[in-house]
């Protein structure tokens, strides 16, 4: 007598249920990597140099816009593309610093094409309505003027410009003291890095705008806060010379007085 075949049971695609699981574990597995994740903006556009060497610009490079945009907080070593000059190795001395010391906080770091630019907190340099270096700043300030001592010749300028804010949001400051309090500032910082005789005073520029340079509003003391501070913009021989609203929309995000 023949046997008769078994009949399969209807189990025959049940691989198919298996190898849909794996891969859907494997997709919430990733994007619990990436939820971890975090990227480096340096770098990124670093890497992304990589493949484009005859960029120039950084917005040709990475479209970083906002007032994050240009800070590159710099996490352990960096190491220096092979074609940076001494232009770009004052940005990633001074990254280094910065992140080495905790001042992400204190101190923000920007740059674009042709230019690096620093701001510094109130804190940083002054007390509340002086313009006598505190010795934390000097300190600080030497790191800088360490750091701009081997590219001075790709340097074009320095300019230090100082900033106060409204005591209160609905009344001025009285505007003698409020202009000569932000100079004063300024030239501090510049004289100190003068005397070290670093670079030709020639490059050296102070400036005081007194409130009438906000970054912010006006209207809580956080707010106001964020606008006493110092600047330096460094420019870079031979670069494209910009108006002061360029270099802030570039670096804040928004052109000066808007809110």
């Amino acid at each position: 007598m023949a046997m008769k075949k078994k009949k399969s049971g209807n189990g025959g695609a049940n691989w198919m249920d298996t190898y849909g699981d794996m891969v859907t574990l494997l997709l919430c597995f990733f994007v619990l990597l990436y939820s971890m994740s975090s990227i480096d903006s340096e770098k990124w556009e670093l890497l992304v140099k990589s493949f484009n060497p005859d960029a120039t610009e950084l917005s040709q490079i990475v479209t970083t816009q906002g007032k994050n945009n240009n800070e590159y907080p710099v996490e352990g070593s960096m190491n220096l593309p092979e074609n940076a000059d001494d232009f770009d190795k004052l940005y990633y001395t001074l990254s280094q610093y910065i992140s080495n010391n905790n001042l992400e906080s204190d101190i923000e770091l920007s740059r674009g094409d042709g230019f690096t630019f620093i701001t510094f907190r109130d804190n940083v340099f002054f007390d509340g309505d002086s313009f006598v270096l505190k010795d934390e700043g000097k300190v600080v300030l030497d790191e800088f003027c360490n750091a701009i001592k081997t590219a001075v010749d790709s340097i074009e300028e320095i300019q230090i410009l100082g900033h106060t804010s409204q005591a209160s949001p609905d009344i001025p400051n009285e505007p003698v003291s409020d202009r000569f309090l932000s100079s004063n500032r300024a030239t501090e910082v510049l004289l100190y890095i003068q005397e070290k005789n670093i670079i030709d005073p020639a490059k050296l520029v102070s400036c005081g705008y007194g409130q009438f340079r906000p970054i912010s509003s006006f209207d809580t003391r956080e707010s106001r806060a964020k606008n006493r501070r110092v600047e330096i913009l460094i420019t870079k021989t031979d670069s494209v010379v910009k108006s002061l609203d360029e270099y802030y929309e570039e670096v804040y995000g928004t052109v000066s007085g808007e809110d």
